[in-house]
């Protein structure tokens, strides 16, 4: 929450030695919190300067104190911690230098650490006149022995605050002031998409009466299909640009409520009745869709996995050259190694056609036959959603329009993006070359023709993909079985769904992979002796590993005992990409396994993961040692204590984002309650336009009701609601402005 900058660096990869930086792109949290709606631009790369590149904080304790004939200012310099590191073992030798009206003092040197502590006092003795005299400025610098001194930070204080009050706490180190001149694009420039959202999170409580608000209009599910509840009058307020996060926010407020059914049934009902041309039906980005699509990604990601990764990799992996379009054949890249030459666009396109068949062919079995890997939610939602199709489309020629529903979402929404993109799904970790692009954008085509009944064929520009539709129209038949199956389901045990729930089954694996585990008791070996190659295995129960997949001993660690989840120090191991996991035992004790993974993308996913696993412990650390015990001291503080508090604040929540995520019922709320307040001038005019069609229908009918009535009710509901919410919001920051005030934090700067 108190970051300051968000930096992005350019570098040159160097097989051998170290990367070169090219540039980078410094962000301040200010620029970008003055952007709302969110930075997209491209922005100049600028120079590296050894300067600007600082970080961590100091803590000290200032203080002017009156002796007999003079006035001492007192400099206690404590400790720093978070230093950036200079040197090659990932460190640095770190020093305090202290400078007041041309008068320099300076600590002594603490060699190999980024968590100094000092517990220096230095002293400056006061002029009699001191209006106008210069700040008191506290320097880190990382001492070398051959060449300059680096510099590690600074910060400053005015002296007259000093005579009025001591200071004492950590303070952020800064940079020199900048003089360098933009680059002017001579080292390029990075095309960046950045938006900061952040929210004053309520107690539970406050958002209660929104929650009942929302639940109500699903489970009195009008008998008019034209009536409107507020779930329907949220929908017209929020704009289409935020459709999409709301529909999100709402999935997952159902599905803590174990409700999910019920919202999508009801959404699904309203389009499916103002929808007069099945051929249109959740064409367009409303909520309905929207939420579907949003539901799927959340409920159904494990059930993507198993149907679609091993076909995913096994394209990755075999890079086969195909194409059928004649416009972008390349004959120089086809792999085959012949005396006769190249092969000619022909063989080309007969040999892809054959090979998007196999890959096609493996795809549809894997599909249909996933009947039974389906999530029973999902199942019973696509059987709501069926059953209202068929009752508002009943006739003969829209027979298909029950089935291309339920394909329009699951083939069209759901499977044909992710083999289009398998990395946004968390297919793969990384997005495809060039070549192999071009077989799953064919191959996402081709799904989506047999999601769509085939009723699109030869329509389009594409004539090229003729020769495949032969295959899509004689998979439709099996798509149409497997829709059929899929939707037998038993809708009597609909009442068991109806509970909170998690992204995966306390005992389902949520991550697994071969990492390198430590040896915690190989502390005098050579490095690489002391790491062993091991499969890991995350669940929300247990942390698991064993010497392979197939190994029958497993060593657990229970997922409750976990207290922190960190990043390593290089030079702890003298390795780079290194995790830790803390644990307690019964008798209170705590123990630290260290692991080594292959990149940095892997070690923020495995940190996220089991970090989002630990969520609801209630024994977190708050500090931690990002080095490691060894040679009888941390290398991280240099400490000799092993069981002295950790020198580095922990970072229990800092997580990746996606579909995994536990359910966060406030901030959800949080989040429906942001687009109301953004929609409440609409909700005002709808207020007032209702009251209007009511008086002047009751004037003409007597005192007979209208539906108007009742979205009068439903839009002042949610201005109530707003209201208190906004009332809510008030009290809070004038309870943390009163905090902020009698803790009169130090001036800086």
């Amino acid at each position: 929450m108190g970051f300051h900058n968000l930096s992005f660096y350019m570098l040159d990869e160097d097989t051998i030695g170290h990367d070169d930086v090219i540039g980078k792109v410094s962000l301040s949290k200010e620029y970008i919190s003055s952007h709302p709606r969110g930075i997209d631009s491209w922005i100049n790369l600028s120079h590296v300067d050894p300067n600007e590149e600082v970080q961590g904080e100091i803590s000290l304790e200032l203080q002017v104190l009156k002796e007999a004939h003079r006035r001492v200012l007192c400099c206690h310099i404590i400790e720093a911690r978070d230093l950036a590191p200079r040197d090659i073992s990932g460190t640095s030798d770190p020093f305090a230098r202290v400078l007041w009206n041309g008068q320099v003092l300076e600590t002594t040197i603490i060699k190999k650490t980024r968590f100094p502590h000092w517990d220096e006092v230095l002293e400056f003795v006061l002029e009699e006149d001191t209006v106008g005299a210069a700040p008191l400025a506290v320097e880190v610098w990382d001492w070398d022995m051959v060449g300059k001194n680096d510099f590690l930070g600074r910060v400053e204080f005015s002296l007259d605050a000093l005579l009025k009050a001591p200071l004492r706490g950590w303070y952020r180190l800064l940079p020199f002031p900048s003089t360098e001149e933009d680059a002017g694009g001579k080292l390029g420039a990075l095309r960046l998409r950045v938006r900061l959202a952040e929210d004053r999170i309520l107690p539970s409580r406050y958002y209660q009466p929104l929650i009942d608000l929302l639940v109500e209009s699903i489970l009195c599910l009008p008998e008019e299909k034209d009536d409107v509840t507020p779930l329907a009058v949220l929908e017209e307020v929020c704009s289409v640009e935020s459709r999409q996060d709301v529909a999100t926010k709402l999935v997952k407020i159902f599905l803590g409520q174990g409700l999910v059914v019920p919202f999508l049934d009801y959404l699904n009902l309203h389009e499916v009745s103002r929808t007069t041309d099945p051929n249109t039906l959740f064409r367009s980005n409303s909520l309905a869709s929207k939420s579907m699509e949003q539901f799927m990604k959340v409920v159904g990601m494990p059930y993507l996995h198993e149907v679609l990764k091993l076909i995913v990799n096994r394209i990755f992996e075999e890079k086969k050259y195909v194409e059928l379009d004649p416009c972008k054949i390349d004959p120089n890249r086809t792999r085959r190694i012949s005396f006769k030459g190249s092969l000619s666009e022909a063989q080309i396109r007969d040999s892809s056609l054959e090979v998007l068949k196999g890959y096609l062919r493996d795809i549809i079995e894997s599909i249909v036959g996933s009947t039974e890997k389906c999530p029973h939610t999902m199942r019973v939602a696509f059987k709501k959603l069926h059953g209202r199709v068929e009752e508002r489309f009943p006739d003969m020629e829209n027979q298909d329009a029950k089935y291309i529903a339920i394909s329009g979402f699951l083939f069209l929404r759901f499977f044909a993006p992710s083999i289009l993109t398998p990395k946004l799904f968390n297919l793969q970790d990384q997005h495809a070359d060039t070549q192999t692009s071009r077989t799953l954008l064919l191959l996402a085509k081709a799904v989506q023709s047999i999601g769509n009944l085939g009723l699109q064929l030869g329509r389009g520009k594409e004539q090229w993909m003729e020769p495949l539709h032969p295959f899509i129209l004689s998979s439709i038949g099996q798509v149409k079985d497997f829709l059929d199956r899929l939707i037998d389901v038993d809708t009597e045990n609909e009442a068991s769904e109806n509970q909170s729930w998690t992204p995966f089954h306390p005992s389902a694996t949520i991550k697994e992979g071969y990492l390198q585990k430590r040896k915690a008791e190989g502390l005098h070996l050579i490095s690489r002796f002391t790491f062993k190659k091991r499969y890991f295995w995350l669940s929300n129960k247990t942390l698991s590993y064993s010497r392979s997949p197939e190994w029958q001993v497993h060593t657990s660690i229970p997922v409750r005992r976990i207290c922190a989840v960190e990043r390593v120090d290089e030079n702890a191991f003298q390795q780079s990409h290194m995790m830790q996991v803390t644990t307690r035992d019964n008798g209170g004790q705590l123990s630290t396994m260290y692991i080594l993974c292959k990149n940095v993308n892997e070690l923020n996913q495995w940190l996220s993961a089991v970090r989002k696993a630990t969520i609801s412990n209630e024994c977190m650390l708050p500090f931690c040692h990002p080095g490691a015990f060894r040679g009888n001291r941390w290398t991280c503080c240099l400490q000799t204590d092993r069981t002295v508090r950790g020198c580095s604040r922990t970072h229990s929540a800092v997580t990746l984002g996606d579909w995994s995520d536990p359910l966060d019922p406030d901030t959800e709320a949080q989040m429906v309650y942001r687009q109301l307040l953004l929609g409440r001038d609409k909700l005002r005019e709808k207020c007032l336009e209702f009251t209007s069609k009511e008086t002047t229908l009751e004037q003409d009918r007597g005192t007979q009701k209208d539906p108007n009535s009742r979205q009068m009710a439903a839009a002042a509901r949610l201005l109530e609601v707003i209201q208190d919410l906004e009332q809510a919001h008030k009290a809070f920051e004038h309870r943390e402005e009163d905090e902020r005030a009698s803790a009169s934090p130090a001036p800086q700067l």
